[in-house]
């Protein structure tokens, strides 16, 4: 357990606390980027016990929330097509699109799996050669040298019954959003560590000094974020601006160039659209010319879909930070994890659901 319980010490976070409490002469506000940190931060109670000196607000890091609506319905109708197994990580089948979701699919008689790896897709497409296996690839840069490795592989492979639905987003370009916004107030983010484990911290560095803002690279167990949320606010007091490491024992200014350079290989950049959001420039990843074959929404010609969001959900605002899941109107009344609204109420890494989980209204 070494690396986890030393970083959920209960002494070493009362001394951060204190060392905090003494840093800050004003009230900063801080975004945490990861919807893991968001959750973390409210289960271990550190949202309230900092609530003096820092107001923590919480933004686009959940890639289940900000997938968009016509996203999932179009992984709904590729779902139900007798000849597709349709494959995902469990986190995405409550998540609701126009009418349904993926789960109700499922029940109905759609082939919906869970799978582990998108590498078990793979395998699938090779044990069903009569059948079509869509991976639906969401997520951030966590997450995207594995969908690369799977596209890689069927390629590789020569199957031509594998596709993925992709919709991959990019953390900095979010960021640069929420900074360029005349109604931004964050004067500080808590970058998420694994996202940085993959591409290093090298892109936050031109943001830090274009906005003039500090920056931390945080880790996710309470020390972790204490140590994060100290790191900025003594910036803050300071006046300084850039990036600083405090995960160290994961990250590096570099990241891992293996696996940066496999999904250059595989994807470009593009643009985006979010839930709740909009459409962010180069904000997200599409499949290169070169692997257009495994691209699911052009083989099942599904990106015509279009759709509305509740006009009752304020995901988008929560995303940004413009106000928390408990100053939602429709939150815990007409919104619940058994009657979702939207993508944060559901996800396991969504705001809504952390709020509603652990008691914040």
């Amino acid at each position: 357990m070494r690396h986890v319980d030393e970083y959920r010490d209960g002494e070493a976070a009362r001394a951060l606390l204190a060392a905090i409490a003494r840093a800050s002469h004003r009230r900063w506000t801080l975004m945490e980027i990861c919807g893991g940190q968001t959750h973390n931060l409210l289960r271990s109670g550190i949202d309230r016990l900092v609530g003096e000196t820092v107001e923590l607000v919480h933004g686009p890091g959940c890639p289940v929330c900000v997938t968009p609506l016509e996203q999932i319905d179009r992984a709904l109708a590729i779902a139900r097509r007798p000849e597709v197994i349709f494959t995902s990580f469990g986190d995405m089948l409550r998540v609701p699109g126009s009418t349904t979701d993926l789960l109700a699919v499922k029940a109905a008689g759609g082939d919906v799996r869970i799978v582990y790896s998108p590498l078990d897709a793979v395998k699938l497409a090779e044990r069903h050669p009569d059948r079509q296996v869509v991976f639906f690839a969401i997520g951030f840069e966590t997450t995207a040298p594995a969908n690369a490795m799977a596209a890689w592989q069927a390629a590789r492979l020569g199957l031509e019954n594998f596709s993925l639905l992709v919709s991959h987003v990019l953390v900095p370009p979010a960021m640069e959003a929420i900074l360029g916004s005349p109604h931004c107030r964050v004067e500080g983010f808590l970058a998420a560590g694994h996202v940085c484990a993959v591409m290093g911290y090298r892109e936050y560095e031109p943001l830090a000094e274009r906005y003039r803002i500090p920056i931390t690279i945080t880790g996710f167990e309470p020390v972790d974020l204490l140590r994060g949320i100290l790191f900025t606010v003594t910036a803050l007091e300071q006046g300084r601006v850039g990036v600083e490491n405090a995960y160290a024992r994961a990250v590096t200014r570099d990241g891992n160039t293996r696996a940066q350079d496999l999904v250059a290989s595989v994807f470009a950049p593009c643009d985006r659209k979010w839930r709740g959001i909009g459409e962010i420039p180069g904000s997200g990843l599409a499949l290169r010319p070169e692997y257009a074959a495994f691209d699911a929404e052009t083989r099942f010609d599904v990106g015509g879909i279009a759709a509305e969001e509740s006009p009752l959900c304020q995901a988008g605002r929560i995303l940004q930070g413009l106000c928390r899941p408990d100053e939602c109107a429709a939150f815990g009344h007409d919104c619940t994890p058994d009657r979702p609204l939207g993508a944060p109420m559901v996800s396991s890494e969504g705001a809504c659901a952390a709020y509603y989980l652990y008691g914040r209204s």
